[in-house]
């Protein structure tokens, strides 16, 4: 983990890169009209203030609406069905018992199955008599036998594969970013695994699906979790857990996802942890040196730690980040290991006191580089455009989740983000097609402006179906539909 057994070392670097963090950002802080300094009584208070929004070039409008008039409409079964066949996400469903057993047409059955369970309609919309493959009793079939928790990861990692390896999507990003943030979902059902938060579920209960998005516009990782997120533990478990070729180093979330003991996990664990700061000038300011002359910073600089709370457990804290590296642990199981009842326990105060370094050193830069800021605001952005598209996708029975299970949760939810993998992958294909027509009729593209695009659309995209206004001859000379047999249903 590029760590030393002997703590000096490690610590000995984190103190000299905090001060000489403070000692740079204090040298710039004269040329830095973002930040401020406020007095009220004796409290002195940083003020960063919000940076102006980046105005669209008139190139950039262009080219979004000329790319999006040349996107073919298409409906999402054969959306679907066409990256089944460009990726083979399908060979990834194995039986449960019988793991090499393929039934004909398998993957039309599994691409029905999962967008049922995408749309949240369920089965019967797609069900036809007259098709093998859509028979109800062999959608219900392949739902029980080939849906699951760990074929819906492995096809998931053959999406987001296909997707790092298009030359567009490595224009959007290289893969080291992913930022991490949740949709909320109803669940009107009754059930132990939803939890209730009156400002998003009113007097219902919901569930909240945490996702792991890269920079390349792919899902790489969710987590479901009864009710809104409290424990931002979560968040190192949809990254620990997360099973794909992409491995980002720098994390991304919004502004109360993260505590000092996330901190302290992320940065043993070789990541930089680098969330949204909606309130600096709330946020404290560390330093190891009480005689350090930081300038201006002194004055919201005043709280000191301590390197010999951390020395006695170094040896716990690289057990415990091994033990999570390795996956021997799941982080989101190791509260018994940081907290007693509601105290926390030495070692948690230990990690808390190392995350408070790195910390600091994220909130100097964040203050510093309004570029820094504006790419953490980009990635977040690309997650809340993200849920747009969860939303449109999951329009069936009112967009409410009525699953009562943890796992039937879990597997729906899973399928309803390989859908949404399958469309962004979709879309970059042909916005890579309409850039190269685009050039080749003359039409000027400026790279600057592919870099803003997003595969974050859907408007092309027909998630509803269509009606067919046919009858059976025999009706319409008067005659009834035979009645339904019930055995048949079953």
């Amino acid at each position: 983990m590029g760590l030393s057994a002997d703590p000096e070392p490690t610590l000995t670097a984190l103190a000299t890169e905090l001060d000489r963090t403070y000692r740079a950002v204090v040298d710039r802080l004269p040329d830095n009209p973002a930040v401020r300094f406020e007095t009220t009584g004796d409290k002195h208070d940083l003020v960063l203030s919000p940076f102006d929004k980046l105005d669209e070039p008139a190139s950039l409008v262009a080219l979004r609406e000329k790319v999006a008039g040349l996107l073919p409409r298409v409906d999402l079964p054969e959306l679907i069905l066409e990256i089944a066949a460009r990726t083979g996400f399908t060979d990834a469903f194995t039986h449960i018992s019988e793991r090499t057993a393929r039934a004909a047409d398998l993957p039309i059955s599994l691409c029905a199955v999962l967008m049922a369970e995408a749309c949240n309609t369920g089965p019967e919309p797609l069900i036809r008599g007259d098709v093998a493959a859509l028979k109800r009793e062999r959608l219900s079939w392949v739902d029980q036998n080939y849906v699951r928790d760990d074929t819906l990861t492995a096809a998931n990692a053959m999406l987001v594969n296909a997707q790092s390896r298009l030359v567009l999507a490595t224009l959007w990003g290289g893969g080291e970013v992913a930022s991490a943030d949740g949709i909320r979902f109803v669940v009107p059902v009754r059930t132990v695994h939803a939890g209730p938060n009156p400002k998003y579920f009113g007097v219902g209960r919901g569930v909240t699906w945490y996702n792991l998005i890269s920079d390349q516009f792919s899902g790489l990782n969710d987590i479901t979790v009864p009710g809104t997120l409290r424990d931002s533990l979560i968040l190192l478990a949809v990254v620990l857990e997360q099973q794909t070729d992409l491995q980002p180093t720098q994390i991304m979330a919004d502004t109360g996802a993260y505590s000092d003991v996330v901190f302290g996990l992320f940065r043993l664990l070789g990541y930089r942890f680098s969330p949204r700061l909606a309130d600096v000038g709330g946020t404290r300011f560390w330093r190891i040196d009480p005689q350090a002359d930081y300038g201006l910073l002194n004055t919201v600089s005043a709280h000191h730690l301590s390197l010999q709370k951390i020395v006695p457990y170094w040896d716990d804290m690289l057990r415990l980040a091994g033990s999570l590296k390795l996956g021997r642990v799941p982080a989101a199981g190791i509260m018994r290991t940081l907290q007693v009842g509601d105290r926390p326990t030495r070692l948690a105060l230990a990690i808390a006191e190392f995350g408070r370094i790195d910390k600091t050193i994220h909130t100097l830069t964040y203050i510093d580089d309004e570029a820094k800021r504006r790419a953490t605001l980009t990635q977040l952005n690309r997650g809340e455009g993200r849920h747009s598209v969860a939303r449109a996708v999951f329009h069936g029975k009112r967009g409410e989740l009525r699953q009562r299970y943890r796992a039937g949760q879990e597997d729906q939810l899973g399928a309803l983000g390989l859908v949404l993998n399958m469309i962004v992958l979709w879309n970059t294909i042909y916005i890579a097609a309409a850039l190269k027509q685009l050039r080749s009729e003359g039409y000027p593209v400026n790279d600057e402006d592919v870099v803003r695009l997003s595969p974050l659309l859907y408007e092309h995209i027909n998630m509803l179906g269509r009606y067919s206004f046919s009858v059976p001859e025999a009706v319409t000379k008067g005659e009834l539909r035979p009645l339904r047999n019930p055995a048949d249903d079953e």
